[in-house]
């Protein structure tokens, strides 16, 4: 089973308000033609077939989120506000057979017996208690464990955290929610030959991808080593922020990596892989160290048939760089400083511009960056626009006095940021995907999560990125993906 711990934010419109009392608390309705995942509240961890079995009486544990169908279930109306809940998987149904406190919650066929039967107390932040019919006593995690396969019982109704599910709604086919990854900052996406294939950052020895069809399918694909740093004598470790770019026929996996795994620790450089073809998932071999000094974030320009590796080093302040190439792993020329972070904005948290990412539209070449700082909420994008003919110069590039995407409390989404671009597999719309933080407190650490949207364009030939959509929001896949 492929295992990713998650707590979304939910995806179920709850129609009625919560009351003081958790044991009087009034129903949420459910959409009973979807599914959902059940994740609670104290652990994080989906209720889940045990071992994925069919069979009557197999019992119901919590294990790591993964959207598997042994952790889909489906709301059958038994009326009264009650309803059953139906696996994906075995088309049986969620069942306490005992009254008694401590009874284990387990799958049965489908009888419409009351100890079949829950309601749905409603729980602050939207989330739910599930309170049995025949016994008046919720679904509970036994002692209030974390653990995978921790078993799952019936208790009075407390509404304390261990009886609390989050109801995520599993995304219909042709649409998908955000996030498409758990624990996935600095993201680079790219669509290629029927599949996406989706690296972040993994703060170890390993670089990892994973590929799927379809977006949605992104969220439960397995993550595939394709290179291991162990050995490098200039970068072994603490791996950051890969990117892979096809060039002259092979792909260029371009990161930053050091010598030791710490946090922002000062040997970090960068480095790039060649692959040997054109498969995204390799394999790689690798191919330079591209510099000596402290840098982050590389990319790749392209602009009149030349190449520049971009990056983010130390100027004073942390600035945006950008160095020519005589090909994707040789630099030719000296590094420079193409933008400072000078406006308040870009110095919210502390001074930073970072991630430059290349954006190119009818003839018009830009750099999508991240500015102030990814341990504060108001991590943001920024704009520049190459205005005069060298990518060297400074001054030919003009910089947007304002952010062009940022924070929605609204929609509970913070420190927007690190971006990439990808095209749908028609290749008629554009999607920008990012990682962002589920509350203001979060800092800059793996538990950023890959998200996507589409954007539009302005009329001055600038995007438009609106604003970033709240978990769990039920969005159009990109056009031209396969359905079913």
């Amino acid at each position: 089973m492929k295992r990713i711990t998650a707590l979304f934010t939910t995806a179920v419109v709850l129609v009625a308000a919560a009351v003081a009392a958790p044991q009087t608390a009034v129903a949420a309705t459910v959409d009973t033609n979807a599914s959902y995942v059940l994740v609670n509240q104290n652990s994080g961890k989906a209720l889940d077939v045990y071992n994925l079995a069919t069979n009557d009486g197999a019992p119901i544990v919590q294990w790591s989120r993964n959207d598997g169908a042994w952790q889909q279930w489906q709301f059958v109306d038994s009326g009264g506000g009650y309803y059953r809940l139906k696996s994906r998987h075995s088309g049986k149904v969620l069942d306490f057979q005992s009254t008694a406190d401590r009874a284990g919650l387990v799958q049965t066929t489908d009888a419409n017996r009351t100890g079949q039967q829950f309601r749905l107390a409603d729980s602050d932040g939207g989330r739910v208690r599930l309170v049995n019919r025949a016994s008046g006593k919720a679904v509970d995690v036994l002692d209030f464990s974390t653990a995978d396969g921790a078993q799952l019982i019936q208790w009075p109704d407390t509404g304390a955290t261990n009886q609390q599910w989050q109801l995520v709604k599993v995304s219909s086919p042709g649409m998908f929610t955000n996030p498409i990854k758990r624990n996935g900052p600095d993201p680079w996406l790219q669509y290629y030959n029927g599949y996406y294939y989706l690296a972040t950052t993994t703060w170890n020895s390993t670089i990892t991808m994973r590929r799927s069809r379809t977006l949605a399918g992104l969220s439960s694909a397995a993550d595939t080593v394709v290179f291991n740093l162990s050995g490098r004598p200039n970068g072994c470790c603490n791996m950051w922020a890969p990117e892979f770019h096809l060039l002259n026929g092979r792909w260029y996996l371009y990161y930053v990596a050091g010598q030791n795994v710490s946090d922002y620790n000062p040997t970090q450089r960068l480095h790039v892989l060649e692959s040997a073809g054109t498969d995204p998932l390799g394999p790689y071999t690798f191919k330079a160290d591209l510099g000596s000094t402290w840098e982050l974030d590389p990319s790749i320009l392209q602009h009149n048939g030349k190449l520049y590796l971009m990056g983010s080093a130390i100027d004073g302040t942390q600035s945006l760089t950008i160095t020519p190439l005589s090909n994707p792993y040789t630099i030719s020329g000296a590094r420079r400083t193409i933008s400072q972070p000078t406006l308040a904005w870009e110095r919210q948290t502390a001074p930073v511009n970072e991630g430059a990412e290349p954006l190119y539209r009818n003839g018009r070449v830009m750099i999508v960056y991240s500015a102030s700082a990814c341990w504060g909420p108001d991590y943001k994008l920024g704009l520049l626009t190459l205005t005069g003919s060298d990518p060297l110069n400074r001054s030919h590039w003009t910089k947007s006095p304002n952010p062009v995407f940022q924070r929605s409390d609204g929609n509970g989404v913070f420190a927007p940021g690190h971006n990439g671009f990808f095209k749908s597999p028609d290749g008629t719309e554009d999607w920008i995907v990012y990682h962002a933080n589920d509350s203001a407190s979060g800092g800059c650490d793996m538990n950023r999560s890959t998200r996507a949207q589409k954007f539009t364009w302005n009329a001055d030939g600038t995007p438009n990125f609106g604003t970033p959509v709240r978990l769990g929001t039920q969005l159009a896949a990109p056009s031209g993906e396969p359905i079913g």
